[in-house]
């Protein structure tokens, strides 16, 4: 955990401690998805008490914060990302009372708590819409995006939602279209009104007087739309992307510079920059879906301090495989654009396959290839976000279409599945009925095959992926040039990514070998490597050579 760092008061009283407000920065954040995390009062679904008494297994892998998905009042058209209610807690997780038990003891053992806030749109039953949708000239009439239809009564533009088809909803009381970038029940709220940043700031604080330490972004580059509503240009075939949408929805047809992304976001990160400061040690995490410019968003989002701590983008989390060569060029290409701009990096979350089969499925020794990907990402500069689950290697799972319940994956089966096969409940113990996670039949199922890989199968086990992750943690706690640290990369062939991380006098090498087949690195005349121990890899250096099994690691400093 960061350490807080000690002062003295003016009357030389006691030392206070003084909150760290750099503790985000290579901070490991873990994602919670409330839903499916414990139940606590058996009714298939995962609520605040349930994630209060499973908080020791998150301190015990040594993460410095949660990120708790959201819990607010809603309808669960899109599972609590269609919020009715900012301020409360829906009663599905809990109460507010619950909410301040789970910030009381994550406290206790040093975990930072963020909470995700959903800003760009809310559910169409919260009291701002139905206002709004009531007729064109009531208090906030103007607080979502509304336009009239063409004279032929289509939509104003091309825009796509991207649920599938138009991003545009007909409404019979006011005549006119409303905008939705997602569900045609969750409209998007207008930026451009000044009173909707400041009732959205006014819900920022709420949560911040309530003690949160932070917060996660949802879809932060959505807030503006170009007020002037031209359509979207076309993608040639060859230039799109499928990491921010599946490959059958034409949303990746599009090439969206009006309707997200937009330059006047900008303002309003400061505006909310500038709130956060107001607390100790508060920071924020944007999520930036836009496959054209991901990272030029995550720069111009995170750079020059007075805008959001920190961003993350699709790069790691779209279908293609992770390789030695994608990883330099995505971390060089954020350094060229970021400047003194800071990334949160992810492999799995909540709406896209796991990697333990997104990437795993084919390798021959698959936990193997999992521990030395980890080890990866517990190295690379930025913060870390890890999906619950994760640290078991819990695959994706394979659901009948009567079992789905994401609106997402049953507009577009079979073809794209949608997103509950990472978001079946966590296991806990193979022993347990539903591992352990609830004594009733859980909202999703519990794949027979993640009882093998429950926490009480792993823990205390040296071998397995649990107690590998509890060991990267550890290792990168220890040595602060994996955490805050600058990163240079070493030309290298095949499956080898190495690079160097230096922060103040401590310099680490770090190689990693992402293939199967065993794979060597001779450095540069002089240069004389040192092993560091302390995370579990075998690979061995002698005479200015490291050598590395399949799937292996070595970290080290240089003579």
């Amino acid at each position: 955990m960061q350490a807080a760092i000690q002062m003295q008061d003016r009357e030389g009283a006691e030392p206070m401690a003084k909150p760290d407000r750099d503790w985000w920065r290579g901070a490991v954040i873990y994602q919670i998805y409330p839903r499916s995390f414990q139940d606590s009062d058996g009714d298939g679904v995962g609520d605040l008490r349930g994630i209060l008494t499973r908080l020791p297994h998150i301190a015990s892998l040594g993460a410095d914060a949660i990120w708790i998905s959201p819990f607010f009042k809603s309808p669960m058209a899109d599972f609590g990302y269609d919020v009715s209610d900012y301020r409360d807690v829906d009663p599905l997780f809990g109460t507010l009372e619950d909410f301040d038990a789970v910030i009381a003891e994550a406290h206790r053992l040093g975990l930072k708590v963020m909470i995700d806030l959903v800003l760009s749109h809310t559910s169409d039953q919260h009291a701002w819409f139905r206002e709004s949708r009531g007729s064109r000239d009531n208090a906030r009439a103007d607080w979502y995006v509304w336009a009239d239809a063409k004279p032929d009564g289509t939509p104003p533009n091309n825009w796509l939602s991207i649920f599938g088809g138009s991003a545009w909803e007909w409404d019979s009381r006011r005549q006119q279209y409303y905008m939705h970038n997602f569900l045609a029940s969750q409209p998007d709220l207008n930026f451009h009104n000044g009173e909707v940043q400041n009732a959205l700031l006014d819900v920022t604080r709420f949560w911040l007087e309530r003690g949160v330490d932070g917060f996660r972004l949802d879809t932060i580059n959505f807030y503006f739309h170009s007020q002037g509503l031209e359509d979207n240009p076309p993608l040639a075939p060859e230039s799109r992307d499928y990491s921010t949408a599946p490959a059958v929805n034409p949303y990746n047809w599009q090439d969206h510079v009006f309707d997200k992304s937009r330059p006047e976001n900008i303002a309003f990160l400061k505006r909310f920059r500038a709130l956060l400061d107001e607390y100790p040690a508060a920071a924020a995490v944007g999520e930036v879906g836009d496959a054209q410019r991901g990272l030029q968003v995550v720069a111009d989002y995170t750079a020059g301090g007075d805008r959001v701590h920190m961003c993350y983008s699709f790069d790691f989390l779209a279908p293609d495989k992770i390789s030695a060569a994608r990883v330099r060029t995505v971390l060089e290409e954020f350094d060229r654009v970021a400047g003194d701009g800071w990334s949160c990096w992810a492999f799995s979350n909540h709406d896209v396959m796991r990697h333990a089969s997104r990437w795993a499925a084919t390798e021959a020794d698959r936990t193997a290839y999992l521990k030395v990907v980890s080890a990866l990402l517990m190295s690379l500069r930025g913060s870390v976000c890890i999906y619950q689950g994760e640290e078991l290697g819990l695959p994706e799972a394979d659901l009948a279409f009567e079992d789905l319940q994401d609106p997402y994956g049953i507009r577009f089966w079979p073809e794209f599945k949608g997103r509950d096969g990472c978001r079946t409940p966590m296991a806990w113990d193979s022993h347990q009925p539903n591992a352990g996670f609830s004594t009733a039949r859980p909202w999703l199922p519990v794949p027979a095959e993640h009882l093998t890989l429950a926490v009480n199968t792993q823990a205390g086990e040296d071998g397995s992926l649990l107690e590998h992750y509890r060991r990267m943690l550890a290792f990168r706690a220890a040595h602060p040039a994996l955490s805050k640290g600058s990163i240079g990369f070493l030309d290298t062939d095949g499956d080898i990514v190495a690079f160097t991380r230096r922060h103040g006098n401590e310099q680490l090498l770090c190689v990693f070998n992402l293939g199967g087949s065993d794979a060597a690195l001779t450095l540069a005349d002089g240069m004389s490597p040192v092993s560091v121990p302390g995370h579990g890899f075998s690979g061995a250096s002698a005479e200015g050579t490291i050598r590395l099994g399949a799937y292996d690691a070595w970290f080290g400093r240089i003579a």
